[in-house]
């Protein structure tokens, strides 16, 4: 036991239980979280059930979590630079119904999540559900490896926006810019720009990121009617039998039904992350009923406005030779154009657009420095001790923002040798985190199934538990395995889809650290949960 928790303790004691004196006693102590942050008693039970030691400020309520995870996943903002990629396999038809397809299973996905997040709310999401429900001879390896592919996929997705971030400032200056010479090492800067910018966020105003979040809440509604209303009124129609029910094989394959297949994976990846609410959970106040709820409601807003979005685009395409041959590099660029004939209206929309994408960096700094924190807290990466640290009077773990900040920098400089290399490590964030939910649900069909009952939860699915996760891997299951697919034929070098290259590196490199140290430090947070069942 720590001195400190030695110190609680002598308190209590000597004081007869006081809950008055051993708050006083707590706030004295440099580091600390002050009182007001501390949550509910809820929130102190759960985190005492956990064996986790309250260290992060529980500023984060209801609205601001939904604002939260909305500026995360960013989901029709995302659409834009990935709405083209649906273009090649399937066409717009697959993007409309694929979208309410891959809704729909995502909502099942994302009910498992809840209910699971509800008996565990703890900022190590995947890999602490998995050493608590998985089989006891593999809780340790299988909750380790989740542990890594959780903390590694975020790592990616954060490396992604920003170079998304940068990228849509590329394409707007080359629009308004006829000379411009298009430069990789210009979206390098920019995309590192970007991170920096998200720092300020995430350290000296830490303590407003609520605040910031519900209002970027507010702009990323007012910024989806600020496009698509310029869309649906100035840019010419799509007829509804062309864009509904005509489905395409440009990819090259060997039936349309196969392409429409592999062009599930862009609806699937404005729908993947989240978890991103789970890594923010000891932030959360009453974080056992808090999460689940803003988890399905974030979940429900967005899918809807990226269905929306993606309605709007297919019907307001237009040439789109010219959206794959704009000097934007960015085709929703060149269609916001073609639509309007504005340089301004193009800019400004492009601009909100920018604007929302940087916000989504900030909340995904957060998210992706939790994650690595939390697993470092149960020595699951190399040099978890100082990363574990929670800087004193911060009340952030500071040392993994810094760690999230510079590993996505580096990232983003692989965009000075090879772009085609950027686009491997990105793709390798959207199979990590699919891959941490498909384990994680299967470990809870198994504790159904064959294990002790499942602990007290606030958010429940009842009697349809067992039916909604069994349905949520099926649904998983075919996505997973085709989102390892590239998107056309012949393959090349350029054209192929590496994710299940770096995915397969990613393990190896796991599994050679838990055999030389990992192994003996890592025991999981299953070990240290006192559940009274």
């Amino acid at each position: 036991m720590s001195a400190h928790k030695d110190t609680i303790t002598l308190s209590e004691e000597q004081n007869g239980g006081s809950a008055h004196q051993y708050e006083e006693k707590e706030i004295d102590e440099p580091g600390v979280v002050p009182a007001r942050y501390r949550g509910t008693a809820h929130d102190k039970k759960e985190m005492s059930v956990m064996g986790k030691q309250q260290v992060l400020r529980r500023n984060f309520k209801f609205v601001t979590m939904v604002g939260f995870a909305s500026t995360v996943m960013a989901s029709w903002e995302i659409l834009l630079p990935l709405f083209t990629f649906v273009l090649t396999d399937g066409g717009p038809a697959l993007l409309f119904w694929g979208f309410i397809a891959v809704a729909s299973g995502q909502l099942l996905v994302y009910a498992s999540i809840a209910e699971v997040a509800s008996m565990s709310p703890t900022a190590g999401g995947q890999y602490h559900w998995v050493s608590e429900f998985a089989p006891p001879r593999i809780q340790k390896l299988l909750s380790y490896l989740v542990g890594w592919l959780s903390a590694i996929g975020w790592q990616v997705y954060l490396a992604g926006v920003a170079f998304m971030v940068g990228g849509v400032i590329q394409g707007l200056i080359a629009l308004n810019v006829e000379d411009y010479v298009w430069h990789n090492w210009h979206g390098t800067l920019l995309s590192i720009a970007a991170i920096l910018f998200s720092i300020i966020f995430n350290t000296a105003l830490a303590v407003q990121l609520p605040m910031i979040e519900g209002v970027v809440l507010i702009l990323h509604l007012a910024g989806f009617f600020a496009i698509i209303i310029p869309l649906w009124v100035m840019a010419p129609r799509a007829t509804a039998h062309d864009t509904l029910l005509v489905f395409q094989n440009n990819g090259g394959w060997s039936s349309t039904g196969l392409s429409c297949m592999i062009g599930l994976t862009t609806p699937l990846s404005v729908l993947i992350g989240y978890d991103c609410s789970v890594h923010m959970s000891e932030e959360t106040r009453d974080a056992s009923i808090t999460l689940p709820k803003a988890i399905m409601w974030s979940v429900g807003v967005n899918a809807t406005l990226g269905f929306l979005m993606a309605v709007t685009l297919i019907f307001t395409l237009g040439d789109i030779d010219s959206l794959f041959e704009s000097v934007t590099r960015q085709p929703f660029i060149q269609q916001f154009y073609n639509s309007t004939q504005s340089y301004g209206a193009t800019n400004t929309m492009t601009a909100i657009v920018i604007i929302l994408l940087a916000a989504c960096c900030v909340s995904e700094v957060a998210t992706a420095s939790r994650q690595i924190w939390s697993f470092a807290r149960d020595r699951g990466l190399p040099g978890s001790r100082w990363l574990s640290q929670v800087s004193p009077g911060w009340n952030i773990p500071l040392r993994a923002v810094s760690v999230s900040v510079v590993v996505t920098s580096l990232l983003a400089c692989i965009n000075l040798g090879s772009s085609v290399a950027l686009n491997a490590i990105n793709s390798l964030g959207g199979v990590s985190i699919l891959t941490s939910y498909y384990i994680t649900i299967g470990c809870l069909v198994w504790r159904r199934l064959k294990g002790p009952p499942l602990p007290p939860r606030r958010w429940s699915l009842g009697r349809y538990g067992l039916i909604v996760n069994i349905a949520a891997l099926l649904f998983l299951t075919p996505l997973w395995f085709f989102a390892f697919w590239p998107l056309a034929t012949p393959v090349t070098a350029e054209t192929m889809n590496w994710s299940s290259t770096m995915f397969g590196g990613t393990l190896i490199f796991a599994m050679i650290y838990y055999v030389v140290k990992a192994r003996h430090e890592y025991t999981g947070p299953v070990l240290q949960v006192k559940r009274d069942l």
